[in-house]
């Protein structure tokens, strides 16, 4: 299957230009010409990646940006028609993973698609990978103990009564400790591409897990917030 790129431009020669030039890389494009759309298009398609303008009607790109971010580990290149605009796009850390600024060369921006894109498998290639390895390993972290075989989680010599969901969200977020993971990969990873809840499901199994394995849940020491983007295990 090839993969999808969704394209937020609003000019509609640039949005032809783009998606003719990606159509021949044997991508499966998909086009929104405003935020709104574009927010919302991503959320039904779950493209692979997002080609997203600054300028945009309704909602400009840096808040489409900063909105999907949180919802979403998405590769997004961004495209500014202003220099001094590259600082708020990457300072300000709304999430985009690269920029260009206009005009630009079609043959670099077909690089800079083939490389992001290549990233991602490879994060989620590692990931896969890392399970199939520790899938059968006890995992322990100072007074906590996940024992996979049993499918038992300890504090302190202490068993935890934990519910299942539970136990995979703590059992896929301590097999890649210290890797930040977004709200989206844990829904794919934990709960499975036919979940139709939405990320605010992962917030509320991961503020009771801290109920029950961190030594102060108002100030989380193990289950770290990473704000934007997801969470990151520190053992």
């Amino acid at each position: 299957m090839s993969e999808i790129v969704l394209v937020v431009e609003d000019e509609p020669t640039l949005v032809e230009t783009l998606a003719y030039n990606l159509s021949r890389q044997d991508y499966q494009v998909l086009t929104a010409m405003d935020g709104r759309t574009a927010i919302d298009m991503a959320r039904e398609k779950h493209p692979d990646l997002i080609v997203l303008d600054l300028m945009l009607p309704s909602l400009d790109g840096v808040e489409v940006c900063r909105i999907l971010r949180q919802e979403m580990s998405v590769p997004i290149l961004m495209l500014t028609a202003r220099d001094e605009e590259v600082d708020k796009v990457v300072g300000l850390e709304v999430g985009a993973d690269d920029y260009m600024t206009k005009p630009f060369s079609m043959r670099e921006l077909m690089a800079r698609v083939k490389a992001l894109l290549r990233r991602e498998r490879l994060i989620r290639e590692e990931l896969s990978a890392e399970d199939e390895v520790r899938d059968a390993q006890t995992l322990v972290f100072g007074d906590l103990r996940i024992d996979m075989a049993r499918r038992e989680v300890t504090r302190g010599g202490e068993n935890l009564r934990l519910k299942p969901r539970e136990y995979d969200l703590l059992t896929f977020l301590a097999r890649h400790r210290g890797i930040v993971l977004s709200r989206d990969l844990i829904l794919e990873r934990v709960w499975g591409w036919d979940y139709d809840g939405g990320s605010r499901t992962v917030d509320v199994h991961v503020h009771w897990l801290r109920d029950k394995i961190e030594p102060d849940p108002k100030d989380p020491t193990r289950i770290v917030t990473v704000r934007g983007v997801g969470y990151r295990f520190e053992g």
